[in-house]
């Protein structure tokens, strides 16, 4: 067992080097950033009880996205999210005259309608996660990840074009 000293020392290293992607989840989640700064707090001390116990089956940002994505999921039921997320990887057409702002607002209008896990699915795949990673995550084979995007692509694409974004 780990000295509280070297857990510390594995804590702090860990959520440095992972602060950003943790932010970046759970302002998907989060309605304002006061109740992302909640949930980020909530994932911090969810690893922290969960550090002392990680026995390194898994890569440990593996392991990390999943507590994050854990608690973002039991927290969504009484949040309506409001978020900025990147959109470059979808390959989505805009046109020239609308703004980034606008642009993902857009896009998580109609990231908000998905189902749950195709919601988790599209935000791992935006945090640029391999199809290997995600489909650790979320429990799946990796080509039924594959597939999954591909559709998620498609019902966003069509989402974006019924309200003439794409």
């Amino acid at each position: 067992m780990k000295t509280d000293s070297k857990n510390e020392q594995e804590f702090l290293k860990l959520i440095e080097q992972n602060k950003a992607k943790i932010n970046r989840i759970c302002s998907v989640y989060a309605k304002d950033r006061e109740d992302q700064k909640d949930l980020v707090q909530d994932v911090l001390l969810n690893i922290w009880k969960a550090l002392s116990g990680f026995e390194h089956r898994a890569n440990i940002n593996t392991w990390l996205y999943r507590i994050t994505l854990n608690v973002c999921l039991r927290s969504k039921y009484e949040k309506v999210q409001k978020n900025k997320i990147k959109i470059d990887s979808l390959q989505i057409e805009y046109p020239q005259e609308e703004n980034k702002d606008e642009k993902y607002e857009h896009l998580y209008h109609c990231i908000a309608q998905l189902e749950e896990t195709d919601r988790s699915i599209i935000i791992l795949f935006l945090e640029d996660l391999s199809y290997k990673d995600i489909a650790a995550i979320a429990g799946i084979s990796e080509n039924y990840v594959a597939v999954k995007i591909k559709r998620i692509k498609s019902r966003l694409l069509n989402c974006l074009k019924k309200q003439g974004h794409a």
